[in-house]
């Protein structure tokens, strides 16, 4: 009995074994795929007409991933996109260049990283700069997203998709300054007021106009307000207003910081005072110079500008940048003042520059640069023409350890793209995964190095892929089938119409004659009878004759009889003869 719960036990354990092995295996699986998208910081407070950025950061810590793309949504009613920058991106190629909606909250980008990919748990990805529109709550979440490992076959190895919350505040009044004091408030009095302003509404933020509108609300029993504007951040005010008002629009004021007061008053006297803050810079930043940085490799498809802005008021708050048509994207100084551009395609490009200041006021400049392309991959083999079992290969020669890619269009559909690495000589093989339909398809190719630098696109080469010998000769038989068979039909069905028109012919002859007999017998009968009526008569005549003589007109009649008679039989015959040879 021992020995038998010693062997059960013992089966029991190997189980256990078996499963916890089969347990680690898929949870090392799990974890050496594991890949998340996910926007930084994660939460915020911000008051409605702040800005502030969001970095989008990859996380990929297991294995390299060469693919990134994502849909970001955002609170349309709270929050705007300002500017989207991919300044220090891991992302090498951009799919479709990054793109916003403030109408639909979205932002919506897609990217490829080159060989040998990134491993990291920070990868930038996109910068988003943010503008407060509204108050409330606003959550940044992924609707969809995936990140594809570098392992030849694009699997997504995405797990999580990380989110963000930042509270949107409406400010009501400015800091309390550090200088001066507030008098000692009498019980009784109203506290201080709570101001609002439709044009300054930040007591953080600079704004570039001079015209101030103030509102606050009167409590019950208010009978009186003072009000003072200066440039001292905690006074007493002395402009007195009784009855009291609850709004005011202020004289165009001079560029800096200035301090509204108000203080309400009711029958136990003047209460507390509220100082509220405001800030104004009506004017474009004093200056703005760009130098491009010197750079001996013309194919480098980056480049890197020194730019140098000052405003003595509110100060450069960020530069906006616009590349060629594209959409202006913000920039954000690190102190460095410098600027290095995307990765850009060969080609001519214009930068415009736009310094701003922190309330909104700019100043332009602008820089022209050429990025040469690299050389063009060689095609050394390619076919020509080759039929539908045929594999297609291409081979060429490159820039070693450089991604070659192969573009095929088979007529009128889109383009496809293939990515292959060339060796370290410099060689490269594509070989199509698929076997190649049926038509003509245009080839061409280019040539990506690890910096992204490009090459233009070789001229394109026709090929022409035609099917099996043995499906030639199925597809000619068919043909020929069908155009024999539909003939032969045709021709058929013209004999059994020739059949069926002879068959006719020869029963309506037949009949004919039958008929034609008949009627040569009626009339022989009938001509007989007509024949031995007037032989009667001339006999008669004849008769006649021997008892009298006949006149000359009877005479002439007996005659004209017998020639009538003989004519007449003499073409009843000659009819009946044609119609008995038209029938045979």
């Amino acid at each position: 009995m021992e020995k038998i719960k010693t062997k059960i036990k013992f089966r029991i354990f190997k189980k256990l074994i078996l499963l916890g092995s089969l347990l680690s295996v898929f949870l090392f699986s799990q974890i050496a795929q594991a890949a998340s998208l996910y926007p930084s910081p994660s939460s915020g407070s911000y008051n409605v007409g702040q800005s502030f950025s969001v970095v989008v950061y990859v996380s990929s810590a297991d294995q390299p991933m060469n693919a990134v793309s994502g849909v970001l949504n955002f609170p349309s009613d709270k929050l705007e996109v300002t500017a989207l920058s991919k300044s220090g991106s891991v992302v090498s190629l951009w799919v479709q260049e990054p793109s916003f909606s403030n109408t639909s909250g979205m932002v919506n980008f897609e990217g490829i990283v080159l060989n040998p990919g990134y491993t990291g748990s920070a990868g930038k990805v996109l910068t988003v700069s943010f503008r407060t529109k509204g108050s409330g709550n606003a959550p940044l979440t992924f609707s969809s997203g995936s990140v594809l490992a570098n392992d030849g076959q694009g699997t997504n190895i995405l797990s999580g998709l990380g989110s963000a919350s930042f509270a949107i505040e409406v400010p009501t009044s400015g800091p309390v300054a550090e200088q001066g004091e507030t008098p000692t408030v009498t019980v009784g009095t109203l506290s201080a007021p709570q101001i609002t302003s439709t044009t300054h509404s930040n007591p953080d933020s600079w704004y570039n106009t001079n015209i101030v509108e103030f509102n606050w609300a009167l409590p019950n029993g208010a009978n009186a307000v003072r009000l003072l504007v200066g440039e001292k951040p905690q006074v007493n005010p002395t402009v007195v207003y009784s009855p009291a008002i609850s709004s005011r629009t202020l004289d165009p004021l001079e560029d800096g910081v200035w301090y509204f007061h108000v203080q309400l008053r009711n029958s136990a006297g003047w209460g507390g005072v509220t100082h509220f803050r405001f800030q104004i810079d009506t004017k474009n930043p004093e200056n703005f110079s760009i130098e491009q940085q010197a750079d001996e490799d013309f194919t480098n498809p980056t480049r890197k500008f020194y730019l140098d802005a000052s405003d003595s008021i509110s100060g450069i708050d960020y530069y906006e940048i616009q590349i060629d048509n594209g959409s202006p994207l913000e920039w954000h100084d690190d102190g460095s003042h410098i600027y290095q551009t995307p990765t850009l395609a060969p080609g001519r490009h214009t930068l415009i520059f736009k310094a701003l200041d922190k309330a909104g006021n700019f100043l332009t400049s602008s820089a022209e640069f050429i990025i040469d392309p690299l050389e063009l991959p060689l095609i050394s083999d390619y076919p020509s023409s080759l039929t539908n079992k045929d594999p297609f290969i291409v081979k060429g020669q490159t820039y070693p350890n450089s991604q070659v890619v192969v573009w095929l269009q088979r007529e009128a559909t889109e383009p496809q793209s293939y990515i292959i690495k060339s060796a370290t000589d410099g060689k490269f093989v594509f070989l199509a995964e698929e076997k190649l339909r049926d038509g003509v398809y245009t080839m061409w190719a280019e040539v990506v190095d690890s910096r992204g630098a490009r090459s233009e696109p070789t001229d394109k080469l026709t090929i022409l892929v035609e099917p099996t010998k043995l499906w030639q000769f199925g597809n000619l038989t068919i043909s020929v089938l069908s155009v024999i068979i539909p003939s032969l039909a045709l021709l058929l069905f013209l004999a059994g119409l020739v059949w069926y028109g002879l068959h006719k012919f020869k029963l309506l002859r037949r009949r004919i004659r039958v008929e034609a007999k008949e009627a040569e017998q009626v009339l022989h009968s009938e001509f007989a009878l007509l024949k031995k009526r007037l032989k009667t008569h001339v006999k008669e005549l004849e008769k006649a004759s021997k008892k009298r003589a006949l006149t000359k007109e009877e005479k002439k009649a007996v005659e004209q009889f017998k020639q009538d008679l003989d004519y007449v039989e003499q073409k009843v015959r000659k009819e009946i003869k044609d119609i008995e040879d038209q029938v045979r």
